[in-house]
């Protein structure tokens, strides 16, 4: 296997405790070799993901609404006209999800 040449060097500086927590976690013998290996094989997860401005604004608008219905939902005075409007509103949540989990990707 060919000898691969390393010619950038990074310096951290870390407190004793630092050190010996990366000492006591390191696998193999030689901490360098670890760390390089740890870091670069850990896939950086993105904090998170670009939405569609247009998206947003849509499921804010819904979500104002879907808010005046329940709570106009719950001044209803028969329970059967409630459970008609909670009804609904599951549908709609379940669109919804079925939409966001679209744009999920």
């Amino acid at each position: 296997m060919p000898q691969i040449k390393r010619t950038k060097e990074i310096k951290i500086r870390l407190t004793e405790e630092e050190h010996q927590a990366l000492l006591e976690r390191m696998e193999g013998n030689q901490l360098a070799t670890w760390i390089r290996k740890t870091a670069l094989s850990q896939k950086i997860a993105k904090p998170y993901k670009n939405a569609d401005p247009k998206l947003l604004g849509s499921l804010g608008r819904i979500g104002g609404n879907l808010n005046q219905l329940a709570k106009q939902a719950n001044i209803l005075d028969k329970d059967t006209d409630k459970l008609r409007v909670f009804a609904q509103l599951a549908v709609i949540r379940e669109q919804l999800n079925e939409v966001l989990s679209r744009h999920d990707s």
